[in-house]
């Protein structure tokens, strides 16, 4: 199997395809299709796709996928679970059959989005997307005003690996998320280290566009990282790097216990509330990031987390948890706002902004790095940036310290 970048690392499992569906369990599911249209009624770009996940397997049951590989509508997928998460028959959509048929559709774009093209080259380049020096991935951690270990300055061992993810390694608001994190996992007294300079992007946005050779040769960058060191867990602030550990590095032999940062703060709560001194007052709505509600089931930790917070009201938008409206920033959106607007679609993060204002919420808080720009500039452009922020779970927790 190819990719419109690299060839396919081999690996020593035989691999899913298309043709060999039926040869793996998750497979075979997929011709359990009963063709209820469900997928394509809860997909938030479903009304532009000429392939929806359904016609997909009935085009696949009349021999005829050749004409699913020629539309390029695929490119609206977003990968945000919904389809997945509500089917019957439970069958992966996301996770199985999607990024199969768009690596396909993929190999025969005549021209990825100029947008796009550029994330996955610089991410092949330089391991993330924003073409940022390797050298800069840490530089954050001078101003976090707690000490932060990288392990290729001190390799001792550590119960912590934290992954920081490339969206919190060199966007300012992302900084500030991972100085708050860092703060946080002090006051805790957490023993953790980070990669520093030899972290590179995790990959999971590639492996949902169909870039399966840019995923595996991020996996086998990382995961020849990890071995270097010795420690007892990952956490990672990414949402889709915990989703790419955890479902999918397993292919390349990994066996950490890995976790995201929002449950793992979740599970220190007893030890969190006496810390969190200062009353914040703030009418707070939560965004559930797709990754970690539809696919990992983290609906009620970052509420938790939330309502410990003194004087934090929580209320909820219409559509939250199992329902909540995706950013549109998954499975390579991120880079493809240019294509969408060009196209005439809405932008997703508008549409869920529109919601969380009409909560009246002072806060949009969320747990994914993506979210955090997606929802800061949807705000501008709806002209409510001066009534909601975005916020971070783990930005208010270390105000609420007010460390």
């Amino acid at each position: 199997m190819t990719s419109s970048l690299t060839e396919t690392a081999p690996v020593s499992a035989p691999e899913m395809t298309l043709e060999t569906l039926r040869d793996f369990p998750e497979g075979r599911e997929v011709w359990t299709c009963m063709q209820c249209g469900m997928c394509a009624g809860t997909c938030p770009y479903g009304d532009v796709m000429d392939y929806p996940p359904r016609r997909i397997i009935a085009m696949m049951r009349a021999g005829m996928l050749e004409k699913v590989f020629e539309s390029e509508s695929l490119l609206a997928c977003v990968a945000c679970y919904a389809c997945m998460a509500k089917c019957p028959r439970g069958i992966q959509l996301t996770e199985v059959l999607l990024p199969l048929v768009k690596e396909q559709v993929f190999a025969r774009l005549p021209e990825l989005p100029a947008e796009l093209q550029k994330a996955l080259g610089n991410t092949l380049r330089y391991g993330n997307p924003m073409a940022e020096s390797a050298r800069k991935r840490a530089a954050w951690t001078k101003s976090a005003e707690v000490p932060i270990r990288v392990l290729s300055e001190d390799p001792t061992p550590t119960d912590v690996l934290w992954f920081v993810e490339c969206h919190n390694s060199y966007y300012q608001r992302g900084q500030d998320v991972s100085r708050a994190t860092a703060r946080i996992f002090d006051s805790l007294g957490i023993d953790f280290a980070i990669l520093g300079n030899e972290e590179k992007c995790s990959g999971e946005g590639a492996r949902l566009l169909g870039e399966t050779g840019l995923f595996d040769t991020l996996m086998d960058y990382n995961m020849a990282v990890f071995q270097k060191y010795q420690f007892k867990r990952i956490v990672t602030s990414g949402a889709h790097a915990y989703d790419a550990f955890k479902h999918q590095y397993a292919s390349a032999g990994f066996n950490y216990p890995v976790e995201h940062t929002t449950p793992f703060l979740a599970q220190q709560l007893d030890s969190l509330r006496p810390l969190l001194r200062k009353k914040l007052n703030y009418k707070v709505t939560y965004h559930d990031a797709c990754a970690l509600g539809r696919h990992n089931g983290f609906y009620e930790e970052p509420r938790a987390l939330l309502s410990a917070i003194p004087g934090v009201k929580l209320v909820e938008m219409p559509h939250n948890r199992i329902s909540a409206i995706c950013c549109g920033g998954g499975g390579g959106g991120m880079w493809l706002d240019t294509y969408y607007k060009a196209k005439g679609y809405e932008r997703l993060s508008e549409r869920r902004a529109r919601e969380a204002a009409a909560t009246g919420a002072d806060v949009l808080a969320v747990s994914c790095p993506y979210e955090l720009s997606r929802f800061e500039d949807a705000f501008k452009v709806l002209g409510c940036d001066a009534k909601i922020a975005v916020r971070d779970v783990t930005e208010l927790l270390a105000e609420a310290m007010e460390v």
